[in-house]
């Protein structure tokens, strides 16, 4: 195990602007609990690896939502459409519940958004705890995918990755 090295003494919102300066995707995270279908915005997604299909999404250990995704078992990770910055602000920072009309599930498959440009239904593979988050990783069981610009993040501000045809 690699032992870690002493932590600098930085001020942490200059630090959190620092980290504002990559920009992302926007995803919606979905799962479901026994009080129902909940949603997450996360910003922390990337893939790991194409052989197993693996993906890895980070939980703040402070989130109100963290026990919920903590126990969740199956989760759908969701990429946001440009059209859909109103949900992305709804699951960051308010009511995280979804409607019934809001999502298409079955028993065999997390909560899944209607209008994501690519979604990706996930078995929890592994939970990993790191400074102040829990790093979930999810076996994909099944995707898809269709065309359209993508909703991105980048210095505090919502921005658009547009589609090129090729």
């Amino acid at each position: 195990m690699i032992q870690p090295a002493a932590i600098p003494l930085f001020d942490r919102l200059d630090y959190r602007r620092a980290l504002g300066g990559f920009a992302t995707g926007v995803c919606v995270v979905t799962a479901q609990s026994p009080e129902g279908a909940f949603g997450i915005t996360v910003n922390s997604f990337t893939s790991v690896s194409l052989d197993p299909p693996l993906i890895l999404w980070c939980l703040d250990e402070s989130s109100e939502r963290h026990d919920l995704f903590a126990a969740a078992t199956r989760f759908a990770v969701h990429v946001l459409p440009v059209e859909d910055r109103e949900m992305s602000d709804r699951f960051a920072w308010g009511t995280c519940r979804l409607s019934p009309e809001e999502f298409d599930t079955d028993s065999a498959k997390p909560p899944r958004l209607r209008n994501a440009l690519v979604r990706l239904d996930c078995l929890t593979h592994e939970q990993i705890r790191m400074g102040d988050h829990l790093v979930i990783v999810g076996a994909v069981q099944r995707f898809e995918s269709r065309p359209g610009d993508a909703l991105t993040y980048f210095r505090g501000r919502y921005g658009i990755a547009t589609e090129t045809p090729e």
